[in-house]
């Protein structure tokens, strides 16, 4: 499976509490609701856009804890958000969760590298990080992110949680897909140059 890290971004890089005051108040974040502003359908239709894409879903237990009381509750089965994060294989990384009652969902307890690694190594398609900032660098320092797509909003949040850390692996990337929206988000597409390669051969070959 290609693994691929979907996340909304300030220009600043935090992707704490994009959507709401309340959504991620952890460490003392008061700065939540930062890309309420700018959101539109043209933005619904991107994030949507990646959704169609994933056969699996990849999660840190904080995001799949806030994730699941609200998605739960949509049952419109034309909206393609809500049946993909119902319906999905949802993995859930985790000590604490025991027993999961999401449908649908596996808790990854022991070795997250290894037993991710293993996971794309089984099958096909794509396996989809959103949000979960712990859980995406992790898999980018471990070499295990295929691609990044990427929301970038031009505001300044100037605190909270990154998607990238002080020592991260450095790498660059090959940007293959971009789009600026009427409310000046940027969407961006990123292949680690390392795979950009060997991904687009497999996009010729298909």
């Amino acid at each position: 499976m290609r693994l691929t890290v979907n996340t909304f971004l300030s220009i600043d890089g935090v992707m704490q509490g994009p959507g709401g005051l309340d959504e991620d108040p952890s460490n003392g974040f008061d700065r939540g609701g930062w890309l309420v502003p700018l959101a539109d359908e043209e933005m619904d239709r991107l994030v949507s856009g990646w959704i169609r894409q994933a056969d699996a879903l990849l999660l840190g237990r904080h995001t799949y804890e806030m994730m699941q009381p609200y998605w739960e509750l949509v049952t419109d089965p034309s909206d393609v958000v809500a049946e993909s994060w119902n319906h999905l294989p949802k993995y859930v990384v985790s000590s604490t969760i025991i027993e999961p009652t999401w449908h649908n969902t596996e808790v990854i307890s022991g070795d997250v590298v290894r037993t991710v690694a293993a996971l794309k190594a089984q099958g096909h398609g794509e396996l989809q990080v959103h949000g979960s900032y712990q859980l995406a660098r992790a898999l980018y320092n471990a070499k295990l992110v295929d691609e990044f797509r990427l929301l970038v909003f031009p505001v300044v949040v100037g605190a909270g949680k990154h998607l990238f850390e002080d020592g991260a692996a450095p790498s660059s990337f090959m940007v293959t897909g971009s789009h600026v929206t009427r409310s000046g988000v940027v969407a961006l597409s990123l292949l680690p140059r390392e795979f950009a390669v060997a991904e687009m051969l497999r996009k010729g070959k298909g």
